[in-house]
This record gives C-alpha cells, sequence and structure tokens, in this order.
C-alpha cells in the first residue's frame, strides 16, 4: 500500500487558520486589547479573525481532496 503524503498547501493553510482562530478567540475575550486599535473592538475583530479561519482551513482542504481523489484514481 502506498504511504499517503500531505499535500504542503493542506498543511500551511491549516498552520495559518489554527493561528488566526487562536488570535479570533483571544480577541473574542478581549486578550488582545491594546496590542492594535482594531483589537480593542473585540467582538467585530474576532468574528472576522474566525470567518477568515474557516476559509483558510476550506482553502487547505481543497487541495487535500484532489489528492485522496488522485490516488482513489490510480494516478
Amino acid at each position: 500500500m502506498k504511504p499517503h503524503h500531505w499535500p504542503w498547501t493542506f498543511l500551511a493553510f491549516t498552520t495559518l487558520g489554527s493561528v488566526t482562530a487562536l488570535v479570533g478567540v483571544a480577541a473574542l475575550f478581549g486578550l488582545m486589547n491594546g496590542v492594535h486599535p482594531l483589537f480593542n473592538d473585540g467582538t467585530a475583530a474576532g468574528l472576522a479573525l474566525i470567518v477568515t479561519a474557516i476559509a483558510l482551513f476550506l482553502a487547505g482542504a481543497f487541495p487535500l481532496v484532489l489528492r485522496r481523489l488522485a490516488e482513489r484514481e490510480g494516478a
């Protein structure tokens, strides 16, 4: 059986999404106040970062699904 390799784009987007999600949650809880003026309104900035993290996770899932489909076809 052939070993499965993670696409580097999946790893990059997942890493960026994880960091963005952590910063978004921190902004929601007010831990980012004073870091940047945009973070002083924690709710809006936190929600925007969490939505961005979801988009990054979806962007990372796309090459992973393509890789899995290619492996299923035998390419």
